[in-house]
């Protein structure tokens, strides 16, 4: 529905693109050994060359079937681009790839006042801008200002400085003066912009995508040097970046359709890593010559999502949810008819684990688990007891009517491009089959369902968030002021969630600086989705990776030693990747790509023989599978 961390996701656009494939003489010229492994003939990507990137050096290419609703870090909420920003810009902190505790990037030490409403922040000394200008602690001033003054760039991350009152930089200090205790003032996950830059885009804030212009101005590892929506993007190492260059020179993302199909540009090597890989295809690259994968404990939840009745901030109702859904013990029954421990070994393969509370296990300072007396563990007979109870019938067929004698049947809604939504909706509808409750399924594109969401016209939808080692961003979308503005804006939350007591504990742990009390006080949030039922965590699934082992020689995962390369709270995968021995001076993709990028434009490669290409992408704001 409407993110993935908090932040954001997005939904559809589909392209079709027809034809021959146009492939520059010099980009074909220099197809090397990434060619000779394979051919392009049954991929669905179209490669790029940005002009303005080296003509020479080692290239990552990466596959994706993400997608991009802005360049901008003030607008992105997409999980793609909110990644994609991490490797931009660098934070005032980051997260430590060893355990995610935090440590210091722009910023070299931090202070507190003793009342813990002012905080004194050092910013790092020679740091550099891609262009040349120094960083300085003004530039942090100017982002966190204009994200504190203008709604339109707050709109990703206006959550982190809504309580700000102050920020100010004097030589190479920034002060923060906070309205009450943060506890995410070490968490700030907001990507500082040069105010050289940016300073001319502040009218344009909300429209302005920072995808035109190139290379874009940047203080993280890489630069980014191009982009064209659903085909490519590509960055190059940052010389100047104080932790130390990127040993690849470049790094290029290319938009699939699927997974599949990455999988086989994987395998050809046309591509040197894929993540988000089903189990089936993680299996079947496991062994693989050249081949190295990675079974990483995940920081997403994969949910349903109950529609209680949409509402505005101010309470308007619209859309048309199922009235049912807005009984508790209606949505209760509900939990007790799905099996989830049967979903993680069938749909995840057994890469993952039944879900409980809102905050994956990963984070296990913040993880809750029901006490197994009240865990929602499948149990039909229950379900049919509380349906019954609730005054829901089950007529001579065997379904179940509403308390005042209409069919009952529950729309349940999910995405194309997940493979899970359609396996899972025929195990749900089958379960709810069972304890009379009548189904109908759409399995849409992201974009179709985003909008689905939005307008408030869903009973049940699978949904899914990414998470943060603070559990700040995940929780902030569950509350009243998550709906959406308006009928059918586009808004933050899922659920049109509005409860005063989870608001009040919300309230509660953003001023606490206690990490066990403040942990406490977390659960109890997660306690209280959980009981209310309005959103089903049904499983935590695994992050099943893979990449060219003679491509890339290494790379750093976060958290070690289980953690993950793609998605990670900081840049330390591609960061730290380093190039195989064994390519050393040959790696596929780095000729191709030296090639590609030597060359000029797009080479967009015909599927099956000719036919059409039709990349399926989203919009919209916030969304499943690409919630950050």
């Amino acid at each position: 529905m409407p993110f993935p961390n908090p932040r954001r996701r997005a939904f559809a656009l589909a392209a079709a693109l027809a034809g021959a494939a146009v492939l520059s003489a010099p980009a074909a010229a220099a197809s090397g050994p990434a060619q000779a492994r394979g051919t392009h003939s049954q991929t669905s990507y179209a490669q790029a060359a940005p002009s303005s990137a080296a003509s020479s050096g080692k290239t990552l290419t990466v596959a994706t079937t993400g997608s991009i609703d802005s360049l901008s870090p003030f607008l992105a909420q997409r999980a793609l681009p909110t990644q994609i920003h991490r490797l931009m810009y660098d934070f005032l902190t980051n997260y430590d790839a060893t355990d995610d505790h935090a440590i210091g990037a722009l910023a070299t030490s931090w202070t507190t006042s003793a009342d813990k409403l002012t905080w004194t922040f050092t910013i790092r000394d020679g740091m550099k801008w891609s262009d040349g200008q120094p960083v300085t602690a003004a530039d942090v001033a100017f982002t966190y200002n204009l994200m504190m003054t203008n709604a339109d760039a707050a709109t990703a991350n206006g959550n982190f400085v809504a309580n700000f009152s102050k920020v100010t930089a004097t030589g190479n200090q920034l002060v923060v003066t906070l309205k009450q205790p943060q506890s995410t003032m070490l968490a700030l996950d907001v990507p500082i912009v040069p105010q050289h830059v940016w300073a001319s885009h502040v009218a344009d804030i909300g429209t302005f995508n920072n995808d035109t212009q190139f290379p874009v101005v940047g203080d993280g590892p890489f630069i980014l040097t191009g982009y064209q929506k659903d085909q490519y993007l590509t960055l190059d190492a940052n010389p100047n970046y104080w932790r130390g260059k990127p040993a690849f020179d470049h790094l290029v993302f290319k938009f699939y359709k699927d997974a599949d199909a990455e999988v086989e540009a994987l395998k050809k090597g046309e591509v040197d890593f894929v993540s988000g890989l089903t189990p089936a295809q993680y299996d079947a690259l496991k062994g693989q010559s050249d081949i190295a994968t990675n079974n990483a404990q995940g920081k997403r939840f994969y949910a349903l999502a109950v529609n209680p009745g949409a509402t505005t901030t101010s309470g308007q109702a619209f859309g048309d949810g199922n009235p049912a859904l807005q009984n508790q013990q209606f949505r209760q029954a509900l939990m007790y008819a799905i099996d989830t421990k049967t979903l993680v070994a069938k749909t995840l393969g057994g890469y993952g684990t039944v879900g409980s509370g809102y905050i994956a296990p990963i984070f296990s300072a913040y993880h809750w688990d029901p006490d197994p007396s009240t865990a929602y563990s499948y149990n039909p007979d229950k379900a049919n007891q509380m349906l019954d109870a609730a005054g829901y019938k089950k007529g001579s067929n065997g379904m179940r009517t509403t308390p005042d004698g209409k069919p009952l049947t529950l729309r349940i809604m999910g995405e194309s491009n997940r493979p899970d939504d359609t396996q899972n909706a025929a195990y749900l509808a089958d379960w709810l089959k069972a304890v009379g409750i009548a189904t109908t399924t759409q399995i849409m594109d992201q974009g179709k369902l985003a909008d689905t969401e939005t307008a408030g016209t869903f009973d049940l939808a699978f949904d899914s968030w990414g998470e943060n080692p603070d559990p700040d961003a995940v929780l902030s979308i569950q509350k009243c002021d998550g709906r959406p503005t308006a009928p059918g804006k586009t808004f933050n939350g899922d659920d049109f969630i509005c409860d005063k007591n989870y608001d009040a504990l919300y309230q509660k742990q953003i001023t606490e600086y206690d990490p066990a009390t403040r942990a406490a006080d977390v659960k109890q949030m997660e306690q209280t989705l959980y009981t209310d039922a309005y959103v089903n965590v049904l499983y935590y699934g695994n992050v099943l990776e893979a990449y060219r082992s003679d491509v890339i020689g290494s790379m750093d995962k976060q958290p070690q030693p289980n953690g993950l390369y793609w998605g990670q709270d900081g840049y330390w995968a591609f960061w730290s990747a380093k190039p195989a021995a064994a390519s050393s001076g040959s790696s596929s993709s780095s000729s191709s790509n030296t090639g590609l990028i030597a060359g000029i434009v797009i080479a967009i490669v015909v599927i099956g023989g000719g036919g059409a290409l039709v990349l399926t992408r989203r919009r919209r704001g916030a969304t499943a599978e690409e919630r950050e």
